[in-house]
């Protein structure tokens, strides 16, 4: 196999220990109690995530790629910092490096949710959000990633596979997609609490992604327009969601052109609804169950919807308290657009591209986690290879945090 090498980085892993000293025989009044020290003003946590991914049978072509994302986010709680009540600000800086799995597998939807056209170093988010309502609802402007309010469901959290962590039929819009990994953009977001467990999110969002680090860097006139986007949910037993989304601006048909043969201009339009849903246990130990479904107006984007749904399980090994096990399966919906495209290419195009996921994780150290995984993909289009692609990868993951 052809192997990608990364560059090697190298830090310090710290691990903190406390003792609890009784007191002496005979010693009389109760033990002193130890009490937690505050959290600090300035939070900092980092996360390195070094994947080998092999794709061993069918695809494009056999072969293994190296994939590494480095993550450094600084929290600050700025009443403690500057006296400013009920504010925090958030900075994330993202390095990602190594080889493209995808170019092996050749699938639409991707197999690796950490993989990047080219390889950068970047200030990934960059906010400041202020209380509102005395806490019950809180508004952020800055650079934000926006599927951590929007499309996201936590029990998906663990696979691999892009589709799992926002819907391709959003994914894929906007003039260089909308504002998630690997890039985001400038946002303004609202989120608000309704009674005890209802919420309701809505943010304008530039439709042109770029931060410090792109060649692009950002854009700061909104020359592409704004996707607004609005999720409301509650959050009791699980979670029941519906979101919609929209582009101010009209984006390109894929296909359609007019009578000077420039592309009709369409509105990007869509809608989604995603379910978690504990079936049995606790945190500690149980199965939980997620569902979610997406539709796009299906003129400007390769797809046209999707759906993704499958379990993760907590505590199922005898003794290994932190091992987690998820299963998922992906369809991507393929727009007429795409598959005409394809048909005119000479190939044939089915109306999805469909994958199942496998994966356990499991602790080998205090801050080190283990992963392996296997995905098999149903392609929707051959192209030069074979309609099927079997990937296997071992992802490590290295966390620490000063708190």
């Amino acid at each position: 196999m052809d192997i990608m090498t990364v560059p090697r980085l190298v830090g310090p892993a710290l691990l903190l220990s406390a003792a609890w000293t009784l007191p002496a025989w005979g010693q009389s009044g109760p033990p002193e109690v130890v009490q937690d020290p505050p959290p600090r003003a300035v939070a900092i946590t980092g996360r390195y995530v070094v994947d080998l991914m092999g794709n061993v049978a069918g695809g494009d072509a056999r072969g293994a790629r190296v994939l590494d994302n480095l993550e450094i986010t600084a929290d600050g709680d700025l009443d403690r910092l500057a006296g400013w009540r009920g504010a925090r600000a958030h900075l994330h800086v993202l390095s990602n490096q190594g080889g493209s799995i995808n170019a092996l597998a050749g699938t639409v939807q991707g197999v690796d949710n950490i993989e990047v056209a080219d390889g950068r170093v970047k200030l990934y988010e960059a906010w400041v959000e202020q209380d509102l309502a005395g806490g019950r609802a809180a508004l952020l402007v800055g650079l934000s990633d926006l599927n951590v309010d929007f499309y996201q469901n936590d029990s998906a959290g663990m696979l691999v596979a892009p589709a799992f962590g926002i819907g391709s039929e959003l994914a894929a819009t906007g003039p260089n997609g909308p504002s998630i990994f690997p890039s985001t953009a400038l946002t303004m977001r609202l989120k608000t609490s309704i009674g005890t467990s209802g919420y309701f999110h809505a943010a304008v969002v530039n439709a042109r992604a770029g931060v410090l680090g792109d060649t692009t860097g950002i854009d700061l006139g909104m020359h592409d327009g704004a996707l607004l986007i609005a999720e409301a949910g509650t959050r009791a037993n699980g979670k029941l969601a519906f979101g919609a989304w929209r582009y101010t601006r009209q984006q390109d048909d894929m296909r359609a052109c007019d009578g000077n043969g420039n592309p009709v201009k369409r509105t990007a339009i869509g809608a989604y609804v995603l379910v978690d849903q504990r079936l049995v246990g606790d945190d500690g130990r149980g199965i939980d169950l997620f569902l979610r479904a997406g539709i796009s107006d299906g003129k400007t984007t390769p797809f046209r919807g999707g759906f993704q749904t499958g379990l993760l399980a907590r505590g199922l090994v005898p003794g290994r308290p932190d091992g987690q096990f998820s299963i998922g399966v992906a369809q991507g919906l393929l727009s007429q657009a795409l598959r005409q495209t394809v048909r005119d290419a000479g190939d044939r195009a089915d109306a999805a591209e469909t994958g199942i996921e496998i994966t356990y994780q499991d602790r080998a150290a205090p801050f080190l986690a283990v992963q392996p995984d296997v995905q098999y993909v149903r392609r929707a289009y051959a192209g030069a290879g074979r309609r099927s692609a079997f990937v296997v990868g071992l992802r490590l993951i290295a966390e620490f945090s000063r708190r």
